[in-house]
């Protein structure tokens, strides 16, 4: 009987001592998880990390212009003097007919849009590409006259200032369609074409650069038209979360 007894008491001691240690290894793991930000969240803050530097004027420069997934906006401005090395022309029926810079687009991107195009076509839909790369010097010339024509603050709201321009990085291209006389209007995004461009875009890895429900991040308007090529797999991310290109690469105001 004593030594049933012995034997139980050993029993539940070890017993104790297992859920003692059990416990403690659970706690600690616990509070190594919430000390370590999740790896979504390292990714999203390292994708901007090192990408730009203070130019004398303390002006935010951007570092890796010819990435792909490169912001550009009115925080991260493009080196004046940059231009792609790689521009080409898309084979795409365009608003005009003159050999002008903005026919041209980065090669990656130029494919892309061919297939896109070829895709709205294969829906009976035709697109018309309107205008594409545009150097710092013509953006500071359409810069300049919409400010004369209105005024700087509402310049700013429309017109990218030279350097903030994604078209200077030869990865946006604005787009229309006949029914808009081949115009740049909000009224683009309620038709065929450009429902067809909001919902078809990202398979072909361009995304609608700037929604009508992110304004207040992007800090542009709303523009169904401009479309920025990011590659497949970023455009299907921010297109099924329905984010802008900003809070994809976790960009901070």
């Amino acid at each position: 009987m004593k030594k049933a007894l012995k034997q139980f008491a050993i029993f539940v001691v070890m017993g104790i001592a297992i859920n003692m240690i059990v416990k403690s290894s659970f706690s600690k793991r616990g509070l190594d998880n919430l000390n370590q930000p999740k790896q979504e969240t390292i990714q999203e803050e390292n994708m901007l990390k090192d990408t730009t530097f203070k130019d004398e004027e303390g002006r935010n420069i951007i570092k890796n212009p010819d990435d792909i997934l490169v912001l550009v906006n009115k925080e991260r401005n493009l080196p004046s003097d940059y231009e792609p090395e790689d521009l080409t022309i898309p084979e795409v029926p365009f608003s005009f007919d003159e050999d002008l810079e903005k026919r041209y687009l980065r090669k990656e991107a130029a494919e892309k849009l061919s297939l896109l195009f070829q895709g709205a076509k294969e829906d009976d839909l035709e697109l018309f590409a309107v205008s594409g790369y545009r150097s710092f010097n013509t953006q500071e010339s359409i810069f300049n006259n919409k400010v004369s024509q209105s005024s700087l603050e509402e310049a700013e709201k429309l017109v990218a200032t030279p350097g903030q321009s994604e078209h200077q990085t030869g990865l946006a291209i604005d787009v229309s369609s006949r029914e808009m006389n081949l115009l740049l209007e909000e009224d683009f995004g309620q038709t065929e074409e450009g429902i067809w461009l909001q919902e078809n875009s990202h398979k072909y890895g361009f995304i609608i650069r700037y929604p009508e429900d992110k304004v207040h991040i992007t800090l542009y308007n709303y523009e169904p038209w401009h479309l920025r090529y990011v590659g497949e797999n970023a455009a299907k991310e921010i297109y099924e979360n329905s984010s802008s290109l900003e809070e994809y690469l976790g960009f901070k105001q």
